[in-house]
């Protein structure tokens, strides 16, 4: 065999093997969480739009590394890791009127966090809200998901949230009481990324 015919062989070898391992590994970032307190299944692929799935991409910002950018029109969240690069994620974004705009920073974090609405949420709907005025406990049923972060400015809680959702089907639409929601599986990888402190900016249209 020649050394030319050899060569491509080889490279054509070389590039099949990297369609397998260098592109997004989507079936292993939805695969099931069996050691969380509340272990999670996997989520089929067919149930996620392709567009609205977590992989990292090309993303040239201004932000430094560490940075959160919450794009609301987009229906994004990228978590910049610098060099032009960031995590993309599909998100649920608040309806019209009920969304946070401009900077704010990372005041704290949770795991399978406790939920009480806010007084606004429990005037517009009192009859869905009220049972849940003491507080309810972390789990499957909570509208929290697996894990929340907490967006603070001047030491104060902004009372929005970048949180899972027991409703997936709600990532990609503009129909929450203003928080960010992220399917379990993305803010769980999202929360073991981001620290207290860590800035996040929320553009809007």
């Amino acid at each position: 065999m020649s050394l030319t015919r050899r060569g491509l062989l080889l490279g054509m070898s070389a590039l099949l093997a990297g369609c397998s391992t260098s592109g997004p590994n989507h079936r292993a970032n939805y695969a099931s969480l069996p050691d969380e307190r509340f272990p999670l299944p996997a989520v089929p692929l067919d149930k996620i739009k392709p567009e609205l799935r977590r992989q990292e991409v090309a993303y040239a910002t201004k932000y430094d590394p560490g940075t959160i950018v919450i794009d609301t029109p987009e229906r994004r969240l990228y978590y910049v890791l610098g060099e032009g690069r960031a995590m993309r994620y599909g998100i649920g974004v608040g309806r019209n009127g009920y969304a946070l705009a401009g900077s704010a920073y990372v005041g704290r974090k949770a795991e399978w966090p406790n939920w009480t609405p806010t007084d606004n949420m429990i005037r517009r709907d009192p009859d869905r809200n009220l049972r849940y005025a003491g507080g309810l406990p972390g789990g499957p049923n909570n509208p929290l998901g697996a894990r929340a972060v907490y967006l603070y400015r001047g030491g104060n809680d902004t009372m929005f949230r970048i949180h899972g959702t027991n409703q997936p089907q709600s990532i990609g639409q503009a129909m929450s009481s203003g928080c960010v929601r992220m399917l379990n599986h993305d803010v769980v990888d999202l929360y073991e990324r981001v620290t207290v402190g860590g800035r996040v900016i929320v553009l809007q249209a």
